[in-house]
C-alpha cells in the first residue's frame, strides 16, 4: 500500500509530462476561429502617424475580397512574412489591409518605411482592443474576408512560402478573389 501511494503521484507526473510532450508541436493553426463563416467585428482604427495610407473599419471590408494582417514592428515573425506579404499583393492585387497591433506610431512607419508598405490602409490598435474582437492571441495572424465581409479564412503565425501557396492564395480563391 505505502508503495502504490509513492508511486501513484510518479504515474501522474509522467502522464501529464507525455501529454504536454505530445502537445508541444502542434500546430497553433489548427485552432479554428469561432469568427470563421461569421461577419468581421465592427470597428473603426484611425491611421497610423506619420503613414501616407488611411485607417480602415469594418465598412472598408465589404464590396471587395481582403486580407487583414495583423502585425507589429516589434514581432520577428512579421519581418519574416513581410516579403510574401508585398508578393501576395503584387500577384494578386487583393485588398490589404494592415493592423498595426499593440505598437508606437513611430515604430510601425520606420517599420514599413525600412521593409516597404504593400498594405492600402493601416489601421492602429494601440490597446488591442480591436485584436481582442477579431480574436487575435498573436502575431502575425492573416484573416481572408469575403465581399459580403465574411471572415472565411484565419492563418496564426507567419506566412511561408508553403502555406501561402498552399493555404493563403486558395483561401482568397475560395472567398472569390482572383489569384494569379
Amino acid at each position: 500500500m505505502r508503495l502504490l501511494l509513492v508511486l501513484l503521484p510518479l504515474v501522474v507526473l509522467s502522464a501529464l509530462v507525455g501529454v504536454f510532450a505530445l502537445s508541444l508541436d502542434r500546430d497553433p493553426g489548427l485552432v479554428r476561429s469561432v469568427l470563421i463563416d461569421k461577419p468581421a467585428p465592427a470597428f473603426s482604427l484611425a491611421a497610423v502617424e506619420g503613414l501616407a495610407v488611411p485607417g480602415f473599419s469594418g465598412e472598408d471590408l465589404e464590396g471587395q475580397v481582403s486580407v487583414v494582417n495583423v502585425f507589429a514592428s516589434w514581432c520577428v515573425p512579421c519581418r519574416a512574412e513581410h516579403p510574401l506579404l508585398e508578393r501576395l499583393k503584387a500577384e494578386t492585387g487583393v485588398m490589404l489591409f494592415g493592423l498595426n497591433h499593440n505598437d508606437t506610431p513611430d515604430n510601425a512607419t520606420a517599420f514599413l518605411d525600412e521593409l516597404g508598405n504593400p498594405y492600402d490602409a493601416v489601421g492602429a490598435d494601440r490597446d488591442r482592443r480591436v485584436s481582442i474582437d477579431w480574436g487575435v492571441y498573436g502575431v502575425p495572424e492573416t484573416f481572408v474576408v469575403n465581399a459580403d465581409g465574411i471572415i472565411t479564412f484565419k492563418h496564426v503565425g507567419p506566412i511561408t512560402e508553403r502555406s501561402l501557396r498552399e493555404e493563403v492564395l486558395p483561401a482568397i480563391a475560395a472567398a472569390g478573389g482572383e489569384t494569379s
